[in-house]
């Protein structure tokens, strides 16, 4: 076994136990909240995956940013290929596992891949552009200051050096070929690296091109392994939680709305009727709505996991739009906060049972926030992933309304008429009393 081949699976061994616990502990975060039932056409779940995760569909409701998106995307799937091989590569020893395995097909899969690459650089600098330069309004929100902001532009600067190296490795690789070196089997002409090879890597030495392939080789290697160990900590997590976000992703009508079991059924024993869950009612008054990741569902959890951070929920939401504190996606920002330091305090030997650390998400969401909502759905209909924002600000509205008893000013005489008078005005007298005599007259 060769000193590379070593190096190789020591490197290999090491970033599959780190990610193993990286993403184990996001798996463990998101079973921190409720259970939840995916309800609905298994069917429709599927074509849901292979038309909006896989095909981005919802993206292409603004096009130029979908196709630039699409770009880096299939150029993301189809290099999975040549990683692939480079894997092998690096356990087995050899070089271009599959050159001479495939045929022409192999020509075909590389030159691909450097068009897609290509496509997919220009993409790159045209979103560094957007984000830095012209600095479009959804992307200098408040939220996305310092960190949020430093992450999208350290992928895409992740995403020129892969890029850098696909190419360093192929021309050299090629220019190597040409020099008739058994080790490098033939590839077949191609399309971009020819170009390099011929304006910039002529007269070389044959051991100043074996340093320029394996630099290519090793810095495509281990940009991919920095970026496996990246993810958890970047929202580009939405690469491998997008999909089952998607699947899960409820199949009811925008406008729906869960009731509450408690309280469907105090109203239904104050009206005489039967309790068909048939549980016990007492006096104890139980906690309505969500305080804590905790008390959301596993749903929520994932959908802030699965947040891109694209600010198209936020951009159509009519509080924000109107100047109103509430961004839909700096909830779920706050929830994926919440989520990973709750998580981690965990990980230092404490009980989850145990545990209380006296904060709660109303540490990072303000009443001004949830209260702004108008729970009119543009933020899911925006949402290209299909994430709910609504669904835990509604939660917690829910606890600050029936739990605490707080809410605007403006609300609280309403809710208090429609309990006592049985409508929105406060009017003596019940509410239908002005149809006793009716059937007398």
């Amino acid at each position: 076994m060769s000193l590379q081949q070593i190096v190789f699976l020591i490197l290999f061994i090491a970033v599959v136990f780190l990610a193993y616990r990286s993403y184990g502990r996001i798996i463990k975060a998101i079973k921190l909240g409720k259970s939840y039932t995916a309800e609905g056409s298994k069917g429709q779940r599927w074509k849901n995956v292979f038309l909006v995760a896989f095909g981005q569909q919802k993206m292409f409701k603004r096009w130029i940013p979908a196709l630039l998106h699409l770009f880096i995307y299939v150029a993301f799937l189809f290099t999975q290929i040549e990683l692939v091989e480079i894997i092998i590569d690096g356990v087995s020893g050899h070089h271009r596992f599959f050159a001479d395995k495939i045929g022409p097909l192999y020509n075909v899969i590389i030159n691909f891949i450097e068009i897609l690459s290509v496509l997919a650089f220009v993409s790159t600098l045209i979103f560094l552009w957007r984000r830095n330069l012209l600095k479009i309004p959804r992307f200098v929100k408040p939220e996305m200051d310092g960190w949020p902001r430093l992450d999208a532009n350290l992928i895409l600067i992740g995403e020129i050096i892969l890029i850098f190296g696909i190419f360093s490795m192929n021309s050299a690789d090629l220019a190597l070929q040409n020099l008739a070196d058994s080790h490098y089997p033939d590839t077949g002409q191609l399309l971009i690296s020819s170009l390099v090879f011929e304006n910039l890597l002529q007269g070389m030495s044959q051991s100043s091109l074996i340093v320029m392939e394996r630099f290519g080789w090793w810095l495509h290697l281990s940009v991919v392994f920095g970026f496996i160990l990246y993810l958890p900590y970047s929202k580009h997590l939405h690469i491998l939680f997008a999909f089952p976000n998607v699947y899960f992703a409820s199949l009811k009508a925008r406008g729906a709305i869960e009731n509450m079991p408690v309280i469907t059924n105090e109203v239904k024993s104050m009206m005489g009727l039967t309790d068909e869950t048939g549980s016990e009612i007492t006096d104890e008054l139980p906690e309505f709505g969500a305080k804590d990741v905790t008390d959301l569902s596993w749903k929520n959890i994932l959908d802030a996991y699965s947040c891109t951070e694209c600010g198209r929920c936020t951009s159509v939401c009519p509080a924000n739009l109107t100047g109103k504190k509430l961004s839909p996606r700096k909830i779920l920002m706050d929830i994926r906060d919440r989520s990973t330091e709750i998580i981690t305090q965990l990980d230092g030997s404490v009980k989850e049972s145990d545990f209380d650390d006296g904060k709660s998400l109303f540490d990072y969401i303000s009443e001004e926030e949830i209260f702004a909502c108008t729970t009119c759905n543009a933020c899911v209909e925006a949402c290209p992933v299909m994430i709910d924002p609504l669904s835990p600000i509604i939660e917690l509205r829910r606890y600050k309304l029936l739990t605490e008893s707080k809410g605007p000013s403006e609300w609280m005489p309403m809710y208090n008429a429609i309990e006592n008078n049985g409508a929105v005005w406060q009017m003596p007298g019940q509410r239908f009393d002005w149809a006793n005599n009716l059937e007398s007259n």
